[in-house]
C-alpha cells in the first residue's frame, strides 16, 4: 500500500497577494513547496535549533550589562566578532556544499583534499580577521569619539575571542560536511542556521573569557602586537600561496570580509550608542542575538540555494530575479514567517523566566519582530540575490561573497530594522 502524501503547505495570503501582484501563480509556488518539502522541514529545524543557541546568547548579552560597560568599545567589537565567524565559516560550509554537489568533496583532511584545502584558507582568514576585526572597532569608535579601550588591549580580546570560537566552528563546519555526504542532506538547507547559531553560541561567551586578559599585566599588550604581526604575515601568505584554491578563496574574501566588518562594527556603534536609549528594556536586548542571526541565516540559506545553482548551471546570472530564483525567495519568505514568529514567541519567554529581566507583553515582543522582519526580509532577499548573481558575472566564485555580505548587511540593517519595529510600535521607551 503506497505512502500517503504529505499535506501541501498553505501558502499564506500576504504571499498569494505578492504572488498576484508579481505573476508567479500560487499553484506554483504551492508545487515547489511540495517539491522542497525535505528543504523545508530541514531549514526549519535548523533555525529551530539556531533560535535555542542565539538565545542563549541574548540572554548572555542581556545578563553582561557591567561587564560591557566597564569595557568601552567591547559592545562595538561584538557584532564585528559574531559576524566575522559567520561570515568566514558560513562561506566554508557553502564551498563545501557546493563541493559535495559538483563531486570534488572528499572526506580526507589532508592539505590535498579538497576539504584540506578549503580549511586551510578558512584558518588563514581567521586569523587575519580576528585582529582585524578588533582594529577596525577601536578605529571607528576612536574617529567618531566613542570611548574606547587602548588598540592592542581590544585586538588581544578580538584575537583570543576569534581563535576560541574558530575552533569549535571548524569542528561543526567539517562535522556537517561529512554527515551531508554521507547521509545525503543538503547543506544549503542547514549549513547558514546551525553555523550562524554556533558562532553566536559560542563567540560571544569567548569575547567575555577573552577580556580576562585585561587583567594580567603586560598580557595584552604582547597579545595585540603579536595578533597585529600574525594578521599581516597570514594575508601575505594566503595572498601568495602556490595553491591555486587557497589563493583564490584568500584573495577573494579578504576584500569582502574588510568590508564586512566595517559594516559589522557600525552595526556595534549603533547598538552602543542607541542601547541606553532603545533598548533599556532588557527584554528587548534578548531579542538582538536571535533577531539579527534569524535574518543572517535567511539571507544564507537563500545565498546558498542561489550560489549553488548557478554553479550547476540551473540559474541564469540575470540583473531581473527569474522563475526559480522567485520561487526560492518564496521559501525564504515561508521560512521567515515560520523563524520570526519563534524569535517573538521565544524571546518573550526567555524574557518571562530568565531572573531580572522585565518581560515585556508578548504581543508587543510578536510585534516587534515581525514588523522588523517585515522591514529585512526584502533586504535580505535583494542583497543574497544580487551578491550571488553580480559576483558570478564578474568570474568571482559567489560562495566567498554571498554570505559574508548578505550576513554582514543584515547585521546592520537587522539592527535598524529593529529599532524601526520599536521606535514605532513606542515598545520599551
Amino acid at each position: 500500500m503506497p505512502s500517503a502524501r504529505p499535506p501541501l503547505p498553505r501558502v499564506p495570503r500576504p504571499l498569494k497577494a505578492l504572488g498576484r501582484l508579481i505573476g508567479l501563480p500560487v499553484a506554483e509556488v504551492r508545487g515547489y513547496w511540495a517539491q522542497e518539502s525535505r528543504s523545508i522541514r530541514s531549514g526549519a529545524s535548523a533555525l529551530a535549533l539556531g533560535l535555542g543557541a542565539t538565545l542563549i546568547a541574548g540572554i548572555t548579552l542581556a545578563s553582561s550589562e557591567e561587564r560591557l560597560a566597564s569595557i568601552p568599545g567591547l559592545l562595538a567589537l561584538i557584532p564585528a566578532a559574531i559576524g566575522m565567524r559567520g561570515a568566514i565559516f558560513g562561506a566554508l560550509g557553502s564551498r563545501l556544499s557546493t563541493g559535495i554537489l559538483t563531486g570534488q568533496f572528499d572526506r580526507q583532511l589532508v592539505r590535498k583534499s579538497y576539504l584540506g584545502r578549503q580549511v586551510e584558507a578558512s584558518s588563514i582568514l581567521s586569523v587575519a580577521s580576528a585582529t582585524q576585526a578588533g582594529l577596525i572597532a577601536w578605529a571607528i569608535s576612536a574617529a567618531l569619539g566613542l570611548p574606547t579601550i587602548p588598540l592592542l588591549d581590544l585586538v588581544a580580546i578580538s584575537l583570543v575571542g576569534g581563535l576560541l570560537s574558530s575552533v569549535v566552528l571548524f569542528v561543526v563546519v567539517v562535522w556537517m560536511a561529512r554527515r551531508s555526504e554521507s547521509v545525503g542532506f543538503s547543506m544549503d538547507d542547514v549549513g547558514a542556521p546551525i553555523i550562524t547559531a554556533t558562532g553566536d553560541l559560542v563567540t560571544l561567551p569567548a569575547l567575555l573569557i577573552a577580556t580576562l586578559v585585561l587583567d594580567v599585566p603586560v598580557l595584552p599588550e604582547v597579545l595585540g602586537v603579536l595578533g597585529l604581526l600574525g594578521a599581516v604575515v597570514a594575508a601575505i601568505l594566503g595572498i601568495r600561496q602556490r595553491e591555486p584554491t587557497i589563493r583564490r578563496v584568500v584573495r577573494e574574501s579578504l576584500i569582502v570580509l574588510t568590508i564586512a566588518v566595517t559594516i559589522d562594527v557600525f552595526a556595534g556603534v549603533v547598538v552602543e550608542a542607541r542601547a541606553e536609549e532603545q533598548f533599556g528594556a532588557a527584554a528587548l536586548l534578548v531579542l538582538i542575538p536571535p533577531f539579527i542571526a534569524n535574518c543572517g541565516s535567511l539571507g544564507g540559506m537563500l545565498s546558498s540555494r542561489l550560489a549553488s545553482k548557478l554553479h550547476v548551471g540551473q540559474l541564469e546570472p540575470r540583473l531581473v530575479p527569474g522563475k526559480l530564483a522567485t520561487l526560492d525567495f518564496s521559501l525564504t519568505t515561508l521560512l521567515a514567517l515560520l523563524a520570526f514568529s519563534g524569535v517573538g514567541l521565544a524571546g518573550w519567554l526567555a524574557a518571562v523566566i530568565v531572573p531580572g529581566v522585565d518581560a515585556l507583553a508578548l504581543t508587543q515582543t510578536l510585534g516587534v519582530v515581525l514588523l522588523g522582519g517585515l522591514f529585512a526580509l526584502p533586504i535580505l532577499a535583494g542583497t543574497a540575490y544580487l551578491a550571488a548573481t553580480i559576483s558570478f558575472r564578474f568570474g568571482f566564485d559567489p560562495d566567498n561573497h554571498g554570505i559574508p555580505i548578505v550576513t554582514a548587511m543584515m547585521d546592520l540593517t537587522g539592527v535598524l530594522c529593529l529599532l524601526g519595529a520599536i521606535t514605532l510600535l513606542h515598545v520599551g521607551v
